[in-house]
């Protein structure tokens, strides 16, 4: 008979997971997947002790796997449009206004409120990183700013909209398996939002204000300019496709035809403008991204990047965690912990904290953020009926400690994503990213407080 494992074996699996992932990262120094393949491995020959068949586990990794599919495909079309971007002169154009428009001490502010705006119109972390968010890591290259630092900027700002705005999936998602009214679950966010992105924004512009950019040569910004205009057209009609790629988003299109529409549009602008390209070069750059030699160090590491193959690193790595995730799931693992959580609870305040711990647990265990969210969610929600707390309190805590922990987590799909995309490690931008921080702690501040926690009567028919 298969075993179902108790909350204190679930929590050892994964302190023991945990620890291998991180002596492998920080101690030794090696990429995430091996530790990851270490413990699925580990969780394999756990899974026979307990009288699993390897039809089981397998069916685990099928499943995990299963989840991200759509993640990945997303993934890899990043690439093309990073790419196809670079190649038609879009990113160097912006890269051209910024250095026009953006002052270096208001660099990290502005960063934050565009990604904001962007991700607010188009509901989606992944397409403002790999748009506004790509040009933005570009200009603090140039400028010489901080990457990690901005790196924070994009991705707090790229997240408010994942979690705010009415088209993001995560939002719907995270309302509908509770039966909440959308709009009702947005401004019910609002009570940890605002002090969160307040409190992120001026941070920023104390950073900006007080850090010193004496270094900074106007005329080598203006040779940078240059050396852009020489390798590429500059021109507005580059700005096209990024214009597609967000009022499709805006119009709720689904993700995957509106990233083909932007790489296919940017495409086209390469051909009819970038006559230094053949179309050999075009679908060359596609495939392993853009490869120039400029002559300038700082431009040619700005623009070569992009490529389906840029991606692979990071689809593999989703794919060894969504797999852990799976087994972990299919074993009762996770299950074991959501419920072991569950039975801690003594007061309202810890019906919150549980809760943040739970979405954070199931990050952190399977890298996905859908299971973040649908897992507490459906374990949760009769214990929010039963303490007599509305369930847009529920709801509003899965998108704060669900939907903005992953992009924290380095082996997370939009971890491994935003890590690659703007080339920067997680755990190198994850102290700035302010926002995605705040956020889960104001969730647990207000839990215990009761301010922002909206009642109904209690249900006491509904077991715990």
């Amino acid at each position: 008979m298969k075993k179902q494992p108790s909350f204190i074996q679930a929590l050892t699996v994964i302190i023991l997971i945990l620890a291998l992932i991180f002596i492998g990262l920080f101690e030794f120094k090696v990429e995430p997947h091996i530790p990851l393949i270490i413990s699925l491995v580990f969780l394999g020959c756990l899974g026979k002790l307990w009288k699993y068949k390897w039809k089981d586990i397998e069916e685990g990794i099928v499943k995990g796997i299963t989840l991200g599919i759509k993640p990945i495909l997303i993934l890899a079309l990043v690439g093309l449009l990073i790419s196809a971007w670079m190649s038609s002169g879009t990113i160097p154009m912006i890269l051209s206004l910024g250095l026009d428009w953006i002052s270096p001490k208001y660099f990290l502010i502005s960063a934050l409120v565009i990604t904001v705006l962007v991700s607010t119109f188009t509901g989606s972390t992944f397409t403002t990183v790999s748009t506004v968010g790509v040009a933005l890591m570009g200009i603090a290259t140039a400028v010489g700013i901080s990457p990690a630092l901005t790196a924070g900027a994009v991705v707090s700002g790229a997240a408010f909209g994942d979690k705010m705005s009415p088209l993001s999936d995560t939002t719907n998602f995270s309302s509908g398996i509770l039966d909440v009214k959308l709009f009702d679950h947005v401004r019910h966010m609002m009570w940890t939002t605002v002090p969160s992105l307040l409190l992120t924004a001026i941070i920023f512009i104390v950073v900006g204000f007080q850090s010193d950019y004496s270094h900074i040569n106007l005329n080598e910004l203006k040779h940078l300019k240059d050396v852009l205009g020489d390798q590429f057209t500059l021109s507005w009609i580059t700005l096209i496709s990024p214009l597609i790629v967000i009022v499709l988003s805006a119009r709720r299109a689904e993700v995957v035809p509106t990233l083909i529409a932007g790489i296919a549009s940017a495409f086209i602008t390469a051909l009819l403008i970038q006559h230094q390209f053949s179309v050999s070069d075009l679908l060359t750059f596609l495939q392993s991204g853009v490869k120039i030699d400029s002559g300038n160090s700082i431009v040619d590491g700005i623009v070569n990047k992009g490529g389906l193959q840029s991606m692979m690193w990071t689809i593999s790595l989703v794919l060894t965690a969504l797999s852990l995730g799976g087994v972990m799931k299919e074993l009762g693992i996770v299950q074991a912990l959501l419920n072991g959580l569950t039975k801690m609870i003594r007061r309202t305040g810890d019906v919150t904290l549980t809760t943040v711990l739970a979405c954070i647990g199931v990050n952190v265990i399977t890298g996905e953020q859908y299971l973040s969210i649908l897992l507490p969610g459906q374990t949760f929600r009769p214990l929010y009926d039963k303490w007599g707390l509305d369930r847009k309190n529920l709801s509003r805590t899965l998108e704060d400690a669900g939907t903005l922990v992953n992009p924290l987590i380095p082996w997370g799909v939009s971890g491994a994503f935003i890590s690659q995309a703007l080339n920067v490690d997680v755990v190198s931008y994850l102290p700035f990213a302010f926002f995605l921080i705040f956020c889960p702690v104001f969730a647990v501040i207000w839990g215990y407080t009761g301010i922002g926690i909206a009642k109904v009567a209690p249900k006491k028919d509904v077991a715990a």
